[in-house]
């Protein structure tokens, strides 16, 4: 075993040791943050105009403060993007982590020195809780690659902005530089299949031991490296060890990741976000990721089928219930308060509190990382109609993850036309281009040939009605689900298709 690797076993039992500490403590974890943050928001704009020096329990807190997304919110981050300070969180942030918005195009989150020091302990904390649990350490010796954005950093009045794995890229510990790939030139390159190329080209006679990525942009790595070499990954990279993701869902991707592999590997989920980093795999035995309780975030709850009430009940972790589906509230140290994070968690344990994240609190498609949401599609398809002579009863969308003849996915559109466009092709590109403009994830995507561009499917006339009527529901409040992630109501579809 080598110095770094024994040395890695010590640092692993020490953390173990300390998450140990607060896991046995959550509620009183968990009313300790709430309170360093209420502490802390007293000296902000947003602290004054909610008065913050009179919230002494949670209930205060819920009577003086709203849940909001980020639309409600962002009249605040403006104040802080025009140079203002001590708006949401006392001073100003370090970061904006840039992101892609929904009603208003891109979102700026404020990342504060505090909570960037909890996302970098976070990864860490994950690779070391692994460490703690296999005794396994000895792929810290080889090579690890991080695919993720360019780390060049734009900035507006003093405060850096990028893309969240861009920022993190900044962070990545001294005893790891000489470690990780690709190299920093090769990480700003812009263009995504250039990119991954080269990073091809410097990782294939290296020994890789740990790869981390999205599930579909990794996918892509595998598929060149084995493009180039005739190899499996595995046979490759003899020490590959450990498969570490986050973003979407690895499973309908686990079967071809092993087959690209040649073997099984582990692997640890990750649950980090721009608005922080909420949980990660503790196990390789047990499903489900650790809720993080001590890291500057205070956790709310509210029952997924009471979200849209008028006022629905919020829960504290001391309050919740397994196998509830709660769409996750958060206040921060970045200065976010009882914000609607959008997605939906499911605890599968409370000793300690771990979770599975079940989805979006709206409906959505995010198979590849995308986080396409309803009004995009909306929007695309009233653009295309507007700007052809088409007309649309109804629609659907659902991404195709396993197309044949080894073609990319795609998202595949079922339209019942009224009247059908007498230029279907123009109709089709008037949508890819609205849905690249919306939504950065999903351009990126395209650009990257991860994706290929959307594919329409004609449905007969009165097709969804027949489909509403053979599932049992038809008339009432029943309504056509307009995009899901998964294929449930496109295979439903297939028997009352055109094309």
């Amino acid at each position: 075993m080598s110095l770094k690797a024994f040395a890695a076993k010590i640092f692993a039992n020490r953390i173990a040791k300390k998450t140990n500490k607060w896991v046995n403590r959550p509620v009183h974890t968990q009313q300790k943050v709430f309170n360093e943050l209420i502490a802390k928001g007293k000296r902000t704009l947003f602290g004054k105009d909610h008065r913050f020096e009179t919230i002494t329990s949670h209930q205060d807190f819920v009577e003086r403060v709203p849940i909001r997304d980020y639309e409600e919110l962002k009249g605040y981050v403006q104040q802080i993007i025009e140079g203002k300070t001590d708006v949401l969180w006392p001073g100003k942030p370090i970061y904006f982590a840039k992101t892609s918005g929904t009603t208003s195009g891109a979102k700026y989150i404020p990342i504060t020195k505090p909570s960037i020091k909890n996302q970098v302990e976070a990864s860490r904390n994950a690779i070391l809780s692994y460490i703690h649990e296999t005794g396994n350490a000895d792929f810290v010796d080889g090579r690890m690659i991080f695919l993720q954005g360019s780390p060049e950093l734009e900035e507006k009045n003093g405060i850096k902005l990028g893309r969240l794995s861009g920022i993190s890229a900044h962070y990545v510990p001294n005893y790891l530089q000489k470690n990780r790939l690709p190299s920093w030139e090769t990480n700003c390159i812009e263009d995504w299949e250039t990119k991954v190329d080269k990073i091809v080209e410097e990782t294939e006679n290296e020994n890789m031991t740990v790869i981390a990525g999205i599930p579909s942009w990794v996918q892509m790595y595998f598929e060149k490296l084995n493009a180039k070499t005739g190899k499996k990954v595995g046979e490759l990279f003899k020490e590959f060890q450990l498969f570490i993701y986050g973003g979407v869902n690895y499973e309908p991707y686990r079967a071809k990741f092993e087959n690209l592999i040649g073997r099984k590997v582990d692997s640890i989920e990750l649950f980090p976000a721009s608005e922080g980093f909420f949980a990660y795999q503790n196990s390789q035995k047990e499903k489900g990721m650790l809720l993080l309780l001590d890291a500057g975030i205070f956790y709310e709850f509210v029952r997924a089928d009471e979200f849209f009430d008028e006022q629905p009940k919020r829960l504290t972790i001391a309050d919740v219930e397994l196998d509830v589906d709660y769409a996750m509230v958060i206040s921060t140290n970045a200065g976010l308060w009882a914000y609607n994070l959008g997605d939906t968690v499911r605890f599968i344990s409370k000793d300690p509190y771990k979770i599975v994240v079940s989805g979006r609190i709206k409906h959505f498609i995010s198979a590849f990382g995308e986080h396409v949401i309803a009004k995009e599609v909306e929007e695309a398809l009233r653009l295309a109609v507007k700007q052809t002579d088409a007309l649309v009863n109804e629609f659907t969308v659902a991404p195709q993850t396993d197309p044949k003849d080894g073609e990319l996915p795609y998202h595949e559109w079922f339209i019942e036309f009224e009247r059908e466009p007498s230029d279907p092709e123009k109709f089709a590109v008037l949508m890819e281009e609205s849905m690249k403009q919306q939504n950065s994830y999903y351009f990126d995507l395209i650009a990257g040939n991860i994706l290929q561009p959307l594919k329409i499917r004609s449905i007969r006339t009165n097709g969804f009605q027949d489909y509403m009527k053979s599932i049992g529901k038809l008339g009432g409040q029943n309504k056509v689900q307009r995009l899901a992630n998964d294929r449930k109501v496109a295979d439903g579809l297939h028997p009352f298709k055109i094309s």
